[in-house]
């Protein structure tokens, strides 16, 4: 019976050394969040897909990377800036005026500790509207019931700017909703809401909604506010939401937008984020393929645009081992 007693005492004594190494593993492996937006828009997609790419070569790096829906833009700069998450998308307005102190961050101060990782796609701001609520231009929204956007994302951030260039107020409006992107559509089609302003890239699933259910129309935001807003400000840029893309919007919608950016901390060590463009970079095609906002970016444009905060040293050691900076 010795030998029996002796080999289950190794046995033992094996479980516990293998529990204790995996404990140890455990300890040892680093968590990142990156924070996205509503799940019906393009953040929450591609944050997930620079997580799974990540994930994918976990052992080689020893990070688990986790995507989160947030509010958007505006708090995931400050959720970066309170150490809750380590990456961010944000819209190239949002980066800009948290680097300055500028716009909603003028109260808080800049975030000195801002960093930016690498550009995404165009976001338009595409305005819908009920065909039956005869709104024609971005002046015919004027007295009617109109979602400006959740506090603390970046549509929010860019209507009120438009919205104070234009010399209105939220009065201005029957109604000045504060839908979240994920309810926006439904609201419409319940006739809740006579029109929703979104800063997305396309295509996106919640104007789809919003075209197939209840023959959305896509208004164009055009004028010389516009031209004003985008003549003063780097991170604005006139754009052309395309015809056909949506059903019963055959012709291209003219307005203007942001870009998509990507964020971090200062104190994030340089090999997490190395680790992190690494992830995108090295199986960029499959990146590109993961969502069609994404199909003609270049890593050239990632690096070259639309960051207005210094490059986190992680990336820019990466970039310019690439040739991508010089």
């Amino acid at each position: 019976m010795k030998p029996n007693r002796l080999m289950g005492l190794g046995l033992v004594t094996a479980m516990c050394g293998a529990l204790a190494a995996g404990s140890a593993s455990a300890q040892e492996q680093r968590f990142v969040s990156v924070g996205t937006g509503g799940v019906t828009g393009v953040y929450y997609p591609v944050g997930g897909a620079i997580c799974r790419l990540m994930n994918q070569t976990r052992r080689d790096h020893g990070i688990r990377c986790s995507v989160e829906s947030t509010g958007g833009s505006v708090f995931n700069v400050n959720a970066i800036k309170a150490g809750d998450l380590e990456f961010g998308v944000v819209q190239s307005d949002v980066q800009y005026n948290a680097v300055n102190g500028e716009a909603g961050f003028a109260e808080g101060g800049a975030h000195e500790k801002l960093r930016s990782v690498f550009s995404l796609h165009a976001e338009p701001l595409t305005v819908v509207a009920r065909a039956d609520a005869n709104v024609a231009d971005f002046d015919g929204l004027k007295g009617k019931r109109v979602n400006i956007g959740n506090p603390g994302s970046g549509q929010r951030a860019l209507m009120d700017q438009l919205i104070a260039e234009k010399g209105w107020a939220n009065s201005d409006f029957a109604l000045a909703a504060e839908l979240a992107p994920a309810e926006q559509s439904s609201a419409l089609c319940d006739n809740n809401i006579d029109a929703f302003a979104y800063t997305v890239g396309h295509p996106a699933g919640a104007i789809q909604e919003a075209t197939t259910t209840c023959d959305g129309v896509i208004v164009p935001v055009e004028g010389e506010v516009v031209d004003k807003l985008v003549e003063d400000n780097p991170y604005y840029f006139k754009a052309v939401i395309p015809g056909g893309m949506y059903r019963g919007n055959e012709n291209d919608v003219n307005t203007f937008g942001v870009g998509a950016t990507v964020v971090t901390s200062a104190d994030v060590p340089d090999e997490v984020v190395e680790a992190f463009v690494n992830a995108v970079f090295n199986d960029f095609d499959a990146f590109k393929a993961l969502h069609p906002a994404l199909a003609n970016l270049t890593p050239e444009d990632m690096v070259g645009q639309g960051n207005s905060a210094p490059m986190h040293p992680g990336a820019e050691k990466y970039y310019r081992e690439k040739g991508w900076l010089e």
